[in-house]
C-alpha cells in the first residue's frame, strides 16, 4: 500500500492522549474529513475520534489512545494516509515528496543534480538542486518556462534554464 505524509506529531496535548500536529498539507482542514490514519514508521492504523484547530496546528484525538503515556512514544513521528485518502492533484501539479529526490537534467541531457528541497513562497515554489560533483546548489523557480518535462515515475526532471541560472 502507498502512504502519504499529512502531518508530524510535534507534541502531546493535555493528558488524555491528544496530540499536537504540524500539518504537511496545504489544506489543514482536511483532517476533519479523515476517519483513519497511520502512525509512525510501522504505519499503525488508528481511528480519528476528534479534530480541533489551534493557530497553525491540528489537535487530534485517536480512539486507541486515552492517556498521555500511551501516545508519548509517537512524538516526532509522522501521520500518514493511504492511497484512497490521498488528495487528487490537478494535472501538472505534484506533491513535494514526489519532487524531492528527482534527478535534474538540462535540455542536452547533462545531469545538473538532485532536488534536495522545495521551498514554498507566496508566488511560486523554488526547487533546490544539489550538484554533488561541483559541490554547488542551484535554486530554480518552479515555473513552466524553465521545465521541459517532469517524470515522477522515473524521478527525472528536464529543465531549460536561462543564462546564468546554472554556472
Amino acid at each position: 500500500m502507498d502512504y502519504t505524509q499529512v502531518g508530524k506529531i510535534i507534541n502531546t496535548h493535555g493528558i488524555k492522549g491528544e496530540v499536537k500536529v504540524y500539518p504537511l498539507t496545504d489544506d489543514k482542514n482536511r483532517f476533519s474529513k479523515l476517519k483513519t490514519a497511520y502512525l509512525g514508521d510501522n504505519k499503525i492504523k488508528v481511528e480519528i475520534e476528534r479534530v480541533k484547530y489551534h493557530k497553525d496546528f491540528v489537535i487530534i484525538k485517536f480512539k486507541e489512545f486515552n492517556d498521555i503515556n500511551d501516545i508519548l512514544c509517537y512524538k516526532e513521528n509522522y501521520i500518514y494516509v493511504d492511497e484512497k485518502e490521498r488528495v487528487r492533484l490537478p494535472r501538472d501539479h505534484f506533491f513535494i515528496f514526489d519532487i524531492v529526490g528527482c534527478e535534474v537534467f538540462n535540455k542536452d541531457g547533462e545531469k545538473i543534480g538532485i532536488v534536495t528541497e522545495v521551498l514554498q513562497s507566496a508566488s511560486n515554489d523554488v526547487y533546490v538542486i544539489k550538484d554533488a560533483k561541483r559541490n554547488k546548489e542551484y535554486m530554480i523557480p518552479a515555473v513552466k518556462e524553465f521545465f521541459t518535462s517532469i517524470d515522477i515515475d522515473n524521478k527525472k526532471i528536464s529543465i531549460d534554464p536561462i543564462e546564468g541560472m546554472i554556472e
